[in-house]
């Protein structure tokens, strides 16, 4: 895994800089939403055309004396297999449109992407498990 030096606000500038087509806020709603279902598209075809990954899905059962800590440990994320590289480039790739889309909302309404994230990062980290997300 390439590791990047590009950090958030270096992300949010380049972002800046080079979008002109979805420059208004609707246009940006849009394409987010619409990247957003690619990046769906991406993962549900990894399992249904490439078959590198499979969703075994189940009710998630919890033992009735288990505490509260002890929650993570029962339950499980239903992806089995890894993702070959083609799907791996592919999400990477939509998920990266993404990003790139929602850098564009922070900017069009004055945000800063960094701060967002290390406020989520806090509040998780403050919240714990008890974040329930």
């Amino acid at each position: 895994m390439a590791k990047s030096d590009t950090t958030c606000s270096d992300f949010q500038t380049i972002v800046q800089e080079n979008l002109v087509r979805h420059y208004s806020i609707l246009d940006l709603v849009s394409k987010f939403q619409e990247s957003n279902a690619r990046v769906n598209r991406a993962i549900f075809r990894a399992v249904t055309d490439c078959g590198c990954i499979e969703i075994r899905s189940s009710k998630q059962t919890l033992p009735s004396d288990c505490s509260f800590s002890d929650i993570k440990q029962y339950l499980k994320s239903h992806v089995e297999g890894s993702l070959c590289e083609n799907c791996r480039e592919i999400i990477e790739a939509e998920m990266g449109q993404n990003i790139f889309y929602l850098t564009g909302i922070c900017n069009a309404l004055g945000l800063e992407l960094e701060e967002i994230i290390g406020k989520e990062g806090k509040r998780v980290e403050t919240l714990g498990m008890f974040h329930l997300r």
